[in-house]
Protein backbone atom coordinates (compact mmCIF):
# COMPACT_ATOMS: atom_id res chain seq x y z
CA UNK A 1 0.00 0.00 0.00
CA UNK A 2 1.31 3.43 -0.92
CA UNK A 3 -0.42 6.54 0.46
CA UNK A 4 -0.38 9.46 -1.98
CA UNK A 5 -0.97 13.07 -1.01
CA UNK A 6 -2.89 15.28 -0.73
CA UNK A 7 -5.82 13.58 1.02
CA UNK A 8 -8.84 15.85 0.80
CA UNK A 9 -11.91 13.65 0.44
CA UNK A 10 -11.82 11.85 3.80
CA UNK A 11 -10.30 11.87 7.28
CA UNK A 12 -6.58 11.26 7.67
CA UNK A 13 -6.07 7.80 9.16
CA UNK A 14 -3.47 7.54 11.94
CA UNK A 15 -1.91 4.51 13.63
CA UNK A 16 -0.11 4.75 16.98
CA UNK A 17 2.84 2.46 17.74
CA UNK A 18 3.82 2.43 21.40
CA UNK A 19 1.17 2.80 24.11
CA UNK A 20 3.30 4.06 26.98
CA UNK A 21 3.72 7.34 28.86
CA UNK A 22 3.54 9.79 25.94
CA UNK A 23 0.83 7.98 23.97
CA UNK A 24 -1.96 9.69 25.93
CA UNK A 25 -0.88 13.06 24.51
CA UNK A 26 -1.20 11.73 20.98
CA UNK A 27 -4.59 10.15 21.60
CA UNK A 28 -5.90 13.34 23.18
CA UNK A 29 -4.48 15.51 20.38
CA UNK A 30 -6.11 13.39 17.68
CA UNK A 31 -9.43 13.52 19.54
CA UNK A 32 -9.37 17.32 19.21
CA UNK A 33 -9.20 16.92 15.42
CA UNK A 34 -11.85 14.23 15.05
CA UNK A 35 -13.50 16.09 12.18
CA UNK A 36 -10.35 15.69 10.07
CA UNK A 37 -8.48 12.72 11.55
CA UNK A 38 -9.12 9.33 13.10
CA UNK A 39 -7.05 6.81 15.03
CA UNK A 40 -7.59 3.51 13.25
CA UNK A 41 -4.93 1.30 14.86
CA UNK A 42 -2.77 0.98 17.97
CA UNK A 43 0.23 -1.27 18.48
CA UNK A 44 2.28 -2.50 21.43
CA UNK A 45 4.13 -5.73 22.16
CA UNK A 46 2.99 -5.63 25.79
CA UNK A 47 -0.44 -7.31 26.01
CA UNK A 48 -1.71 -5.26 28.96
CA UNK A 49 -0.72 -1.93 27.40
CA UNK A 50 -2.27 -2.92 24.07
CA UNK A 51 -5.50 -4.06 25.70
CA UNK A 52 -5.78 -0.78 27.61
CA UNK A 53 -5.15 1.27 24.46
CA UNK A 54 -7.77 -0.64 22.47
CA UNK A 55 -10.29 -0.19 25.29
CA UNK A 56 -9.56 3.53 25.51
CA UNK A 57 -9.56 4.35 21.79
CA UNK A 58 -11.71 1.72 20.12
CA UNK A 59 -9.00 1.34 17.47
CA UNK A 60 -7.88 -2.01 16.11
CA UNK A 61 -5.03 -3.52 18.13
CA UNK A 62 -1.86 -5.11 16.80
CA UNK A 63 0.96 -6.84 18.66
CA UNK A 64 3.59 -5.99 16.05
CA UNK A 65 4.40 -3.26 13.55
CA UNK A 66 4.53 -5.85 10.76
CA UNK A 67 0.97 -6.92 11.49
CA UNK A 68 -0.22 -3.32 11.65
CA UNK A 69 1.31 -2.47 8.28
CA UNK A 70 -0.09 -5.63 6.70
CA UNK A 71 -3.62 -5.38 8.06
CA UNK A 72 -4.43 -1.69 8.67
CA UNK A 73 -5.18 1.09 6.20
CA UNK A 74 -3.40 3.85 8.14
CA UNK A 75 -2.05 6.76 6.10
CA UNK A 76 0.50 7.81 8.71
CA UNK A 77 2.15 5.87 11.53
CA UNK A 78 3.04 7.59 14.81
CA UNK A 79 6.12 6.21 16.58
CA UNK A 80 5.84 6.67 20.34
CA UNK A 81 8.27 3.85 21.07
CA UNK A 82 11.71 3.90 22.74
CA UNK A 83 13.85 6.38 20.82
CA UNK A 84 16.46 3.86 19.73
CA UNK A 85 13.77 1.90 17.87
CA UNK A 86 12.58 4.86 15.78
CA UNK A 87 15.05 4.47 12.89
CA UNK A 88 14.35 0.84 11.99
CA UNK A 89 10.61 1.33 12.54
CA UNK A 90 10.51 4.51 10.46
CA UNK A 91 12.37 2.80 7.63
CA UNK A 92 9.96 -0.13 7.71
CA UNK A 93 6.95 2.20 7.67
CA UNK A 94 8.40 4.25 4.79
CA UNK A 95 9.14 1.15 2.74
CA UNK A 96 5.50 0.14 3.24
CA UNK A 97 4.46 3.43 1.62
CA UNK A 98 3.09 5.03 4.78
CA UNK A 99 4.01 8.44 6.15
CA UNK A 100 5.91 8.71 9.45
CA UNK A 101 5.44 10.85 12.56
CA UNK A 102 8.09 10.20 15.21
CA UNK A 103 8.35 11.39 18.77
CA UNK A 104 11.52 13.10 19.94
CA UNK A 105 14.33 12.42 19.69
CA UNK A 106 14.00 11.03 16.18
CA UNK A 107 16.97 8.72 16.86
CA UNK A 108 19.75 8.23 19.39
CA UNK A 109 22.50 8.13 16.73
CA UNK A 110 23.03 10.79 14.10
CA UNK A 111 23.78 8.37 11.27
CA UNK A 112 20.56 6.48 12.01
CA UNK A 113 18.64 9.76 11.95
CA UNK A 114 20.06 10.43 8.50
CA UNK A 115 19.05 6.93 7.42
CA UNK A 116 15.46 7.74 8.44
CA UNK A 117 15.49 10.91 6.35
CA UNK A 118 16.92 9.11 3.33
CA UNK A 119 14.46 6.21 3.59
CA UNK A 120 11.45 8.55 3.72
CA UNK A 121 12.84 10.68 0.89
CA UNK A 122 13.50 7.63 -1.30
CA UNK A 123 10.02 6.23 -0.58
CA UNK A 124 8.37 9.57 -1.32
CA UNK A 125 6.72 9.80 2.11
CA UNK A 126 6.62 12.55 4.72
CA UNK A 127 8.70 12.39 7.90
CA UNK A 128 7.39 14.53 10.77
CA UNK A 129 9.35 14.96 14.04
CA UNK A 130 7.41 16.04 17.13
CA UNK A 131 8.68 19.35 18.53
CA UNK A 132 5.44 20.54 20.08
CA UNK A 133 7.03 23.04 22.49
CA UNK A 134 7.77 25.35 19.56
CA UNK A 135 4.03 25.94 19.29
CA UNK A 136 3.37 26.90 22.90
CA UNK A 137 2.11 30.48 23.16
CA UNK A 138 5.12 31.74 25.13
CA UNK A 139 7.60 30.31 22.62
CA UNK A 140 5.68 31.75 19.68
CA UNK A 141 5.92 35.22 21.23
CA UNK A 142 9.65 34.86 21.83
CA UNK A 143 10.24 33.55 18.32
CA UNK A 144 8.28 36.48 16.92
CA UNK A 145 10.38 39.00 18.86
CA UNK A 146 13.59 37.42 17.55
CA UNK A 147 12.33 37.38 13.96
CA UNK A 148 11.32 41.04 14.29
CA UNK A 149 14.90 41.73 15.46
CA UNK A 150 13.69 43.43 18.62
CA UNK A 151 16.72 42.14 20.55
CA UNK A 152 19.24 43.55 18.09
CA UNK A 153 22.40 41.52 18.50
CA UNK A 154 21.80 38.56 20.80
CA UNK A 155 24.67 38.21 23.24
CA UNK A 156 23.69 35.31 25.46
CA UNK A 157 21.03 32.63 25.86
CA UNK A 158 20.68 30.51 28.99
CA UNK A 159 18.45 27.45 29.36
CA UNK A 160 17.80 25.55 32.60
CA UNK A 161 15.97 22.23 32.85
CA UNK A 162 15.81 21.33 36.53
CA UNK A 163 13.46 18.38 36.80
CA UNK A 164 13.25 15.19 38.80
CA UNK A 165 13.09 11.60 37.61
CA UNK A 166 13.33 9.16 40.53
CA UNK A 167 14.97 5.77 40.17
CA UNK A 168 11.49 4.23 39.94
CA UNK A 169 10.92 6.11 36.67
CA UNK A 170 13.87 4.30 35.10
CA UNK A 171 13.05 0.97 36.73
CA UNK A 172 9.48 1.04 35.41
CA UNK A 173 10.76 0.91 31.82
CA UNK A 174 14.22 -0.68 31.61
CA UNK A 175 14.96 0.95 28.23
CA UNK A 176 15.10 4.37 29.90
CA UNK A 177 18.60 5.65 30.45
CA UNK A 178 20.16 3.09 28.09
CA UNK A 179 22.56 4.46 25.49
CA UNK A 180 21.15 2.40 22.64
CA UNK A 181 17.46 3.00 23.28
CA UNK A 182 17.18 6.30 25.12
CA UNK A 183 20.26 8.32 26.00
CA UNK A 184 20.25 10.48 29.08
CA UNK A 185 18.93 13.83 30.27
CA UNK A 186 20.16 15.74 27.20
CA UNK A 187 18.80 13.26 24.67
CA UNK A 188 15.47 12.52 26.32
CA UNK A 189 14.11 15.07 28.77
CA UNK A 190 15.98 18.14 27.46
CA UNK A 191 15.86 17.45 23.72
CA UNK A 192 13.05 19.98 23.28
CA UNK A 193 15.18 22.61 25.01
CA UNK A 194 18.20 21.89 22.82
CA UNK A 195 15.88 22.23 19.84
CA UNK A 196 14.57 25.48 21.29
CA UNK A 197 18.04 27.06 21.32
CA UNK A 198 18.81 25.98 17.75
CA UNK A 199 15.37 27.06 16.50
CA UNK A 200 15.46 30.44 18.22
CA UNK A 201 19.08 31.56 17.84
CA UNK A 202 20.92 28.86 15.85
CA UNK A 203 22.66 27.56 13.99
CA UNK A 204 25.24 26.34 16.51
CA UNK A 205 28.92 26.59 15.60
CA UNK A 206 30.51 24.44 18.30
CA UNK A 207 29.78 22.65 21.56
CA UNK A 208 31.66 21.92 24.79
CA UNK A 209 29.90 19.75 27.37
CA UNK A 210 30.24 17.82 30.60
CA UNK A 211 27.92 15.00 31.64
CA UNK A 212 27.65 13.00 34.86
CA UNK A 213 25.66 10.13 36.28
CA UNK A 214 25.47 11.26 39.88
CA UNK A 215 22.55 9.53 41.55
CA UNK A 216 20.60 7.26 39.18
CA UNK A 217 21.48 3.70 38.32
CA UNK A 218 21.47 4.18 34.53
CA UNK A 219 24.01 3.99 31.71
CA UNK A 220 23.59 7.55 30.45
CA UNK A 221 23.76 10.89 32.25
CA UNK A 222 21.29 12.23 34.79
CA UNK A 223 23.01 15.65 34.77
CA UNK A 224 24.81 17.71 32.14
CA UNK A 225 26.02 21.18 31.19
CA UNK A 226 26.54 22.36 27.62
CA UNK A 227 28.25 25.52 26.37
CA UNK A 228 27.53 26.65 22.81
CA UNK A 229 29.01 29.20 20.47
CA UNK A 230 26.44 30.38 17.97
CA UNK A 231 27.21 31.16 14.34
CA UNK A 232 25.94 34.67 15.05
CA UNK A 233 28.76 35.12 17.57
CA UNK A 234 26.66 34.93 20.72
CA UNK A 235 27.06 32.36 23.48
CA UNK A 236 24.55 29.96 24.99
CA UNK A 237 24.41 27.45 27.81
CA UNK A 238 22.08 24.56 28.61
CA UNK A 239 22.04 23.18 32.15
CA UNK A 240 20.12 19.99 32.79
CA UNK A 241 19.51 17.67 35.71
CA UNK A 242 16.94 15.02 36.59
CA UNK A 243 17.96 15.17 40.26
CA UNK A 244 16.01 18.19 41.52
CA UNK A 245 14.69 17.44 45.00
CA UNK A 246 11.11 16.22 45.18
CA UNK A 247 9.58 17.88 42.10
CA UNK A 248 10.12 19.45 38.69
CA UNK A 249 11.39 22.94 39.49
CA UNK A 250 12.17 24.84 36.32
CA UNK A 251 12.24 24.72 32.53
CA UNK A 252 13.36 28.19 31.48
CA UNK A 253 15.09 30.26 28.82
CA UNK A 254 16.66 33.71 29.10
CA UNK A 255 17.58 35.73 26.01
CA UNK A 256 19.86 38.76 26.46
CA UNK A 257 20.35 41.16 23.56
CA UNK A 258 21.57 44.70 23.00
CA UNK A 259 17.99 46.02 22.88
CA UNK A 260 16.01 43.56 24.95
CA UNK A 261 15.79 41.01 27.74
CA UNK A 262 13.28 38.17 27.99
CA UNK A 263 12.96 35.40 30.53
CA UNK A 264 10.42 32.63 29.98
CA UNK A 265 10.19 30.50 33.10
CA UNK A 266 7.85 28.18 34.91
CA UNK A 267 8.23 24.43 35.03
CA UNK A 268 8.18 24.13 31.22
CA UNK A 269 8.67 27.59 29.60
CA UNK A 270 5.01 28.30 30.34
CA UNK A 271 5.35 31.71 32.04
CA UNK A 272 6.83 34.96 30.79
CA UNK A 273 8.67 36.39 33.82
CA UNK A 274 10.37 39.34 32.12
CA UNK A 275 9.68 41.07 28.80
CA UNK A 276 11.55 44.33 28.15
CA UNK A 277 12.64 46.00 24.91
CA UNK A 278 14.02 49.39 23.95
CA UNK A 279 11.21 49.79 21.42
CA UNK A 280 8.00 49.80 23.44
CA UNK A 281 4.99 48.42 21.59
CA UNK A 282 1.30 48.47 22.56
CA UNK A 283 1.02 44.68 22.24
CA UNK A 284 3.64 44.23 24.97
CA UNK A 285 0.94 44.93 27.54
CA UNK A 286 -0.81 41.72 26.53
CA UNK A 287 2.29 39.51 26.66
CA UNK A 288 1.48 38.09 30.07
CA UNK A 289 -1.77 36.72 28.63
CA UNK A 290 0.33 34.03 26.97
CA UNK A 291 1.11 32.47 30.36
CA UNK A 292 -0.53 29.14 31.07
CA UNK A 293 -0.50 26.45 33.74
CA UNK A 294 0.70 23.15 32.25
CA UNK A 295 -0.73 19.87 33.47
CA UNK A 296 2.67 18.28 32.69
CA UNK A 297 6.08 19.22 31.30
CA UNK A 298 4.78 18.33 27.82
CA UNK A 299 2.73 21.54 27.57
CA UNK A 300 -0.22 21.95 25.22
CA UNK A 301 1.56 21.85 21.89
CA UNK A 302 0.58 18.39 20.66
CA UNK A 303 -2.86 19.39 19.29
CA UNK A 304 -1.28 22.38 17.51
CA UNK A 305 1.43 20.15 16.11
CA UNK A 306 -1.16 17.67 14.82
CA UNK A 307 -3.02 20.52 13.14
CA UNK A 308 0.09 21.21 11.06
CA UNK A 309 0.52 17.50 10.26
CA UNK A 310 -3.09 17.14 9.16
CA UNK A 311 -3.00 20.28 7.02
CA UNK A 312 0.26 19.08 5.44
CA UNK A 313 -1.35 15.73 4.62
CA UNK A 314 -4.26 17.63 3.09
CA UNK A 315 -1.93 19.73 0.96
CA UNK A 316 -2.73 22.97 2.80
CA UNK A 317 0.59 23.50 4.62
CA UNK A 318 4.23 22.50 4.80
CA UNK A 319 5.62 20.43 7.64
CA UNK A 320 6.64 22.70 10.53
CA UNK A 321 9.24 20.18 11.71
CA UNK A 322 10.37 17.59 9.16
CA UNK A 323 13.23 15.11 9.30
CA UNK A 324 15.82 17.69 8.31
CA UNK A 325 14.72 19.98 11.15
CA UNK A 326 14.78 17.03 13.54
CA UNK A 327 18.38 16.27 12.61
CA UNK A 328 19.55 19.72 13.68
CA UNK A 329 18.96 19.34 17.42
CA UNK A 330 20.03 15.69 17.30
CA UNK A 331 23.35 16.82 15.84
CA UNK A 332 23.88 19.29 18.71
CA UNK A 333 23.17 16.58 21.30
CA UNK A 334 25.51 14.08 19.65
CA UNK A 335 28.19 16.80 19.55
CA UNK A 336 27.67 17.33 23.29
CA UNK A 337 28.08 13.62 23.97
CA UNK A 338 31.26 13.49 21.90
CA UNK A 339 32.61 16.51 23.75
CA UNK A 340 31.84 15.05 27.16
CA UNK A 341 33.34 11.68 26.21
CA UNK A 342 36.55 13.02 24.65
CA UNK A 343 37.07 16.20 26.68
CA UNK A 344 37.20 18.41 23.58
CA UNK A 345 35.24 21.14 21.85
CA UNK A 346 33.24 19.72 18.93
CA UNK A 347 32.46 21.78 15.86
CA UNK A 348 29.36 21.52 13.68
CA UNK A 349 28.53 20.11 11.23
CA UNK A 350 29.70 16.78 12.57
CA UNK A 351 32.43 14.94 10.69
CA UNK A 352 32.23 11.16 10.45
Amino acid sequence: MSVSLPIRDRKIRFALVGCGRISANHVAALAKHEQRAELVAVCDNRPAALEAAVAKTGAAGFASLDALLAESDADIVVLATPSGLHPRQAIKVAQAGRHVLTEKPMATKFDEGMQMVRACRDAGVKLFVVKQNRLNSTMQLLKGAIEQQRFGRIFMVNVNVFWTRPQSYYDDAPWRGRWDLDGGAFMNQASHYVDMVDWLVGPVDNVHAYTATLARNIEAEDTGVMSLRLRSGGLASINVTMLTHNKNLEGSIVVLGENGTVRVGGVAVNRIDHWEFADKRPEDAQVMDANYAPTSVYGFGHPLYYDNVIRTMQGEADAAVDGYEGLRSLEVIIAAYRSARDGVRVGLPLVF
